[in-house]
């Protein structure tokens, strides 16, 4: 079986990893008629394309950018930032196979049964987030008056700048995506609630709260997710019981589940399943991988985007009003 592990210890650039990896990974999949590792390869390819041709994302960004006036214009009272990444090699293959293990998983405690190859493959074809943007908004305390409740004006703010950014992107090349479930919000306008993961409204684990959506750049035929979230929610993401290491933490537990699948009773789950175990016990200190260092699996220093994403897009703006009246 072919690994991502396999191909970190060379001293290899993070693109170059990537084409043996996902040509190796395709010929197996031909030679074992596997069409999961063959989807698995091809959502690689995306990545070789997005690393390889990146101009694109200084016209992208600057569309993004162009949202971010808007808003410094529309609300020069709040405070907010953007940001942008490219995800990493390894929370990339991570995800891939971690959506493989809990689909089947699930799928397989609910029905008795295992979905088809066809049924994987949708799931893989669902990551949507290699290029991920982040809006997160403040109400600073000075304009906020007496008996006003700061967080549900915050939150009116990110409903009304969610309900404006799919036709204001879309006038400008870019495609709102259907969320694809089925509890769309109440909250979000009709003619974009379908478009939305609202998790403010049924928030996540931790009371994870944020607003998705997928977005297709017709310019660079790539996707692209926007989150949005105020100061508070991001707080709890990032800081709070819904951190990040948290999160990624109880994925590991729950993509190290098996005891309802028996080893070779599913050839997707148990491929899927191994690649997702040896990635768990990877030693990031040893790996030697160009552009990285790490001292342990705490203290990294990622200059490639093996194991952390790629800032692409970092904006701020603080509010210009500090008197009580604007």
């Amino acid at each position: 079986m072919i690994t991502l592990n396999d191909y970190l210890y060379n001293g290899d650039t993070v693109v170059k990893i990537l084409h043996y990896y996902s040509k190796d990974l395709k010929e197996y999949a031909i030679e074992h008629n596997n069409g999961v590792d063959l989807a698995h390869s091809n959502c690689l390819l995306q990545m070789i394309d997005l690393l390889e041709h990146n101009d694109f994302l200084t016209g992208q960004s600057q569309k993004i950018r162009e949202f971010y006036k808007f808003m410094a214009e529309k609300y020069p009272f709040l405070a907010f930032t953007f940001k942008g990444r490219i995800k990493s090699l390894i929370r990339l293959e991570e995800k891939i196979n971690g959506n493989i293990v809990e689909y089947i998983y699930d799928y397989h405690c609910e029905t008795g049964k295992y979905p088809t190859e066809a049924e994987i493959k949708n799931r893989i074809g669902r990551i949507k987030d290699l290029i991920a943007y982040r809006i997160v908004i403040s109400l600073p305390q000075c304009h906020v008056q007496p008996g006003e409740d700061k967080r549900e004006r915050e939150i009116g703010y990110l409903y009304e700048i969610a309900n404006a950014l799919p036709g204001f992107l879309e006038e400008r090349g870019f495609e709102p995506e259907l969320s694809g479930i089925d509890d769309i919000s109440m909250t979000i306008d009709d003619r974009n609630k379908q478009y939305y993961r609202d998790y403010i409204e049924k928030p996540k684990a931790f009371n994870y709260k944020s607003l998705h959506i997928s977005f297709y750049d017709n310019t660079s035929r790539s996707n692209i997710e926007v989150q949005m979230r105020t100061k508070e929610m991001d707080d709890n993401a990032e800081i709070g019981p819904a951190n990040h290491l948290g999160y990624e933490k109880r994925q590991e537990e729950e993509r190290a589940r098996r005891e309802e699948i028996p080893l070779g009773e599913n050839i997707f789950f148990d491929d899927a399943y191994e690649r997702g175990m040896k990635l768990q016990g990877l030693e990031l200190s040893k790996v030697n991988v160009n552009m990285f260092g790490a001292a342990n699996n705490s203290l990294v220093n990622d200059g490639c985007g093996l194991y952390r994403g790629r800032l692409i897009l970092p904006y701020e703006h603080l509010s210009r009003f500090q008197n009580d009246l604007i």
